[in-house]
């Protein structure tokens, strides 16, 4: 098929060719005198993006998955209470790495749709008066669903009840796209990785640390090696990691990050919740509804519920083999009920109208009672209307 695929799933996302230069290069000494002066300014400015003046940033050859597991063993004990939201399959995941790591999981099962119920957890706080509760884990952006938490409302939860647990943020999937302000909000552990909002492939666990929860590395006693912070915090001192780096990503990280900064984190997260308007107004036109309830819309991912007598995965599956996009597919307990149109990093107005046409054309191969252009129409006078 001419023309290259359009990617449109929540990650991994379009890496933009700048970024694609930069990792082309030899191979080189990570043990050279010279490498922390690739190093060094990557993990300084990374505090930029998570928004800390306070904090330590740090780089995994990893993935995401490996970032939750860097800030349980690193930071608290086997046995532990942990308190978590179910309302998604990544939530869910993140439950369930804690439950096999041997924490005292206390899950509160949530509608799929929604986000971390601000008032109950400040409830169930208050309540836990000695304080057995020693963190909790926030997914900030549920991609399976769409649905975005207030990560700033649980810190004001956490607040009111003068409660002392860690709070660890899942921000995979937001952080360097949508508005996350570690020191403001208090965020103890904030987990990324590089496939999202870094624009770059996935390889990377990308993490910011507290200072607080910095000094528990001292008396945390899972076993680690690998994943170990105290490791990192040596080596990346003196501008190295404790193993053999990922250098050619680190290099594309140097390379995101300068394009992050140059436009500015306000302007990232402006563009994101613009162009995703802009599709939101298009599944309005199509007449059909998003699986994240109001007030709890994604910036970063829409997942799109799609009609009782249709299958999600017919319109994927046109999408992809008819006209070259992929889309994001429902998972488990929406498997075959949603399809997902990702809206992150390096996007802009004609790239989601591509997607937005795209997905149309899917749906009335498939039977779909939706007008032809309707969503494109929608999605046009708005973007037409908000640029600058």
């Amino acid at each position: 098929m001419a023309g290259r695929n359009h990617l449109f799933i929540p990650g991994p996302t379009n890496t933009p060719h700048e970024v694609l230069s930069a990792m082309h290069v030899p191979m080189e000494d990570h043990r050279s005198p010279i490498f922390p002066k690739l190093l060094k300014p990557v993990l300084e400015d990374l505090k930029k993006i998570f928004r800390t003046e306070t904090g330590q940033a740090f780089i995994f050859p990893a993935t995401g998955t490996a970032g939750w597991e860097v800030a349980i063993t690193n930071t608290l004990n086997p046995g532990d209470k942990v308190l978590i939201y179910r309302f998604g399959q990544f939530s869910h995941l993140w439950m369930n790495m804690a439950e096999r790591l041997g924490l005292d999981v206390e899950m509160h099962e949530v509608e799929w749709g929604k986000g971390i119920p601000l008032d109950d957890l400040e409830t169930r706080l208050k309540v836990d008066s000695s304080h057995e509760i020693k963190a909790i884990l926030a997914t900030h952006n549920e991609t399976s669903t769409g649905v975005t938490s207030d990560i700033g409302g649980v810190r004001k939860a956490m607040d009111a009840a003068s409660h002392p647990a860690l709070l660890f943020v899942d921000g995979v999937s937001s952080i360097a796209s949508i508005e996350f302000l570690m020191d403001d909000w208090g965020v103890d552990s904030a987990i990324s990785g590089s496939q999202k909002g870094f624009m770059l492939p996935a390889g990377l666990a990308i993490l910011a640390f507290s200072q607080k929860a910095l000094k528990l590395t001292e008396t945390a006693t899972f076993p680690r090696c690998f994943l170990d912070l105290k490791d990192q915090m040596a080596q990346n001192a003196l501008g190295y990691t404790p193993y053999t780096a990922a250098t050619p990503m680190i290099h594309g990280l140097k390379k995101s990050l300068e394009l992050l900064l140059e436009e500015g984190m306000e302007n990232i997260y402006t563009r994101h919740a613009r162009l995703a308007e802009g599709v939101r107004r298009a599944i309005a036109a199509w007449g059909l509804d998003l699986c994240a309830q109001p007030g709890f819309e994604s910036d970063t991912v829409s997942a799109i519920v799609v009609p009782e007598d249709k299958d999600a995965k017919d319109v994927i599956s046109t999408a992809f083999n008819k006209y070259n996009i992929s889309l994001g597919a429902g998972l488990t307990e929406v498997a075959g009920k949603v399809f997902r149109i990702g809206h992150i990093g390096d996007m802009n107005d004609v790239s989601l109208l591509g997607a937005i046409a795209g997905v149309e054309m899917a749906m009335l191969d498939n039977g779909f009672d939706i007008t032809p252009g309707s969503g494109v129409a929608a999605a046009i006078e708005y973007y037409r209307s908000t640029a600058k």
